[in-house]
């Protein structure tokens, strides 16, 4: 039951930028990526929020993490835990403009990142539950654009990791 990091993409809201701007930014679809092994989208695009308000996934999400058959991804959390050098930014969610039917020469862009640090969830022995965190401009990451409100339950899948550790 505790082999699982669960993830929850609920809302996401923008502020003033060039984001709500630009009118060829349409629809918006959200990626969470674990590393480089698990990308989820959301299922659905939903129309771009006016500045202040908010659109509603409510998007869950479960990863796996068990020794038998997620071998890969459990090193992976396992060096998060170990390697202090190593990035902390271990879950990343990307917002992704989605390009409406009639408009088929416009590419999915990706317009925001936001980060959820794994190694942070384990150090403060704390789940992040509907929380807002700050989704930064892709073009330039000192410029918050909006907020996503995010569970990422995986303390005890990272406490089951670090008890292995310890063995070993």
């Amino acid at each position: 039951e505790v082999e699982k990091i669960r993830i929850k993409i609920t809302s996401l809201g923008l502020t003033e930028s060039r984001i709500t701007a630009d009118e060829t930014i349409q629809q918006l679809f959200v990626e969470c990526r674990l590393n480089s092994f698990i990308a989820e989208e959301t299922p659905l695009s939903l129309p771009k929020p006016a500045a202040g308000q908010r659109i509603h996934y409510n998007y869950s999400t479960v990863i796996n993490v068990d020794k038998e058959d997620n071998h890969a991804e459990r090193e992976y959390l396992k060096s998060i835990l170990l390697k202090p050098d190593l990035p902390a930014d271990s879950l990343k969610f990307t917002v992704v403009s989605d390009p409406l039917e009639d408009e088929q020469d416009l590419e999915c862009e990706d317009i925001g990142f936001a980060y959820v640090s794994l190694k942070e969830i384990f150090q403060k022995q704390r789940d992040i539950i509907e929380q807002d965190i700050d989704v930064l401009d892709s073009q330039d990451a000192s410029t918050v654009i909006g907020k996503l409100a995010v569970t990422v339950e995986a303390l005890s899948a990272l406490r089951s990791v670090h008890e292995e550790c310890r063995k070993n």
